[in-house]
């Protein structure tokens, strides 16, 4: 599992051509789509919901990453998971009952992530570590595309990596803010296996280059 995965997040494609879209980064190198839902409650945004999901999912037979940036996201797992998910991550931050809602979201048949926001330590992933697929550290304050990635992230994704291989297990690790060139990386040697990239790909003048370029600091 070692291999690079790009996830690109349309959060950052051009709504009006969605499809057009979907079908370049089907043309690309990118092996996941990341979608990410906000609710306007947990995170100072509101994003879309199930009609993209299942636009995407109409268009394209890539992996689907859906992260919920969403108060109480097990209201709507079912949903998520019929329209098309094939990963759904879920905030520790919004889960009092964490071990239940991932439970919930393999019965679904998905694989189920965790993420963790900027001030969140990594160490409280401790107990549900075992249980998950795919860990996500935050390197922005999730909300909106575009911010300034944090660098401490890069210290959290090697302690996370740490904790990942003291399981014996293979999950992901997954990275989402502000990844572009200049930090990819750093995050790739801490032990990121998993980029989120939006504004980075879709404002490139070549999305599919920038997607291949990406690719290319694991090599």
């Amino acid at each position: 599992m070692d291999k690079l995965i790009i996830a690109p997040s349309v959060l950052a494609a051009d709504f009006a051509n969605l499809q057009k879209e979907t079908m370049m980064l089907n043309a690309s190198k990118a092996e996941w789509i990341h979608i990410d839902v906000m609710d306007g409650v947990f995170v100072p945004n509101i994003s879309f919901g199930f009609p993209v999901l299942q636009a995407i999912k109409k268009h394209t037979s890539k992996f689907l990453d859906v992260h919920l940036m969403i108060e109480k996201p097990e209201r709507f797992l079912k949903q998520f998971a019929d329209s098309g998910a094939n990963m759904i991550t879920v905030h520790l931050e919004a889960c009092p009952h964490i071990h239940r809602t991932i439970q919930e979201i393999k019965d679904l048949g998905c694989l189920a992530g965790i993420a963790i926001n900027p001030g969140t330590p990594v160490s409280l992933l401790k107990d549900v570590i075992n249980d998950i697929d795919l860990v996500l550290i935050m390197s922005v304050n999730p909300g909106f595309g575009g911010q300034k990635f944090i660098s401490h992230a890069v210290n959290k994704v090697r302690e996370a990596k740490s904790m990942i291989q003291l399981t014996g297990r293979s999950i992901y690790l997954e990275v989402d803010g502000g990844v572009a060139l200049n930090n990819a990386e750093s995050l790739i040697e801490a032990g990121a296996n998993v980029l989120v990239a939006g504004s980075f790909v879709f404002s490139s003048a070549n999305p599919q280059e920038t997607i291949s370029q990406l690719l290319h600091l694991a090599d």
